[in-house]
């Protein structure tokens, strides 16, 4: 099993770009952090990946040392298991990869899990990595950044952090379950926040089912 100690060295970035022809090319930057929820952020990979050519997505990964921790902890996976998710992959600590500029043309940028590390560098513009710069970079550039903050109970810090990026024009988006779609695994509750966050950056999906109204779920 890799050590987390090794994140962020080797390559500076692998590329397997997106092929989908006359297609507008999607990026989507997705970065794992040290919160708990790290199923969020392979799942999210999981399905981007299903999305390269129908859809023109191509993935950039990004993941801390605390994150690929949580990885191999709670999901029995190695760093390399993950990157392969991803069509891209990139060193956390190169500040000169192209996600770093915002004359590069990613769409947006989903971190998943967010720390509450990780929130506060980016609700207070400390660009110490590049998961903090590619969010500052699409905060600035006005594209859309969600923040899967993973915390509780929350002190009056994370509130304000939360509040702060909401301000700047983030979307602060705990990975709270729907249970008014009657989950019945794990990978329900996964799912449906998942689908959530595609119907955010506007790409198809089918993990969450629109909510019919309530006589009609019955």
């Amino acid at each position: 099993m890799t050590s987390p100690l090794d994140v962020g060295f080797g390559p500076a970035a692998s590329a397997q770009p997106a092929t989908a022809g006359a297609q507008r090319t999607r990026r989507i930057i997705v970065a794992i952090t040290g919160a708990s929820g790290a199923i969020y952020g392979v799942r999210l990979l999981q399905v981007l990946q299903g999305l390269r050519d129908s859809a023109g997505v191509e993935s950039h990964l990004l993941m801390s040392p605390a994150g690929l921790m949580n990885v191999q902890h709670e999901l029995h996976m190695t760093r390399e298991e993950v990157e392969a998710l991803a069509h891209v992959v990139h060193n956390v600590r190169d500040i000169g990869a192209t996600i770093a500029s915002g004359s590069f043309a990613a769409e947006a940028m989903v971190v998943a899990p967010c720390s509450m590390k990780t929130l506060a560098a980016i609700a207070h513009g400390l660009s110490d990595n590049l998961i903090a710069r590619a969010a500052d970079v699409t905060l600035k550039e006005r594209r859309r950044l969600i923040l899967m903050v993973r915390e509780t109970p929350l002190n009056l810090a994370h509130l304000r952090n939360m509040t702060a990026i909401t301000e700047m024009g983030g979307i602060v988006f705990p990975p709270v379950p729907g249970f008014y779609q009657r989950p019945k695994t794990i990978d329900d509750l996964v799912d449906h926040t998942i689908g959530r966050v595609l119907d955010l950056l506007g790409l198809p999906q089918t993990l969450a089912a629109n909510w019919p109204g309530l006589y009609s779920a019955e």
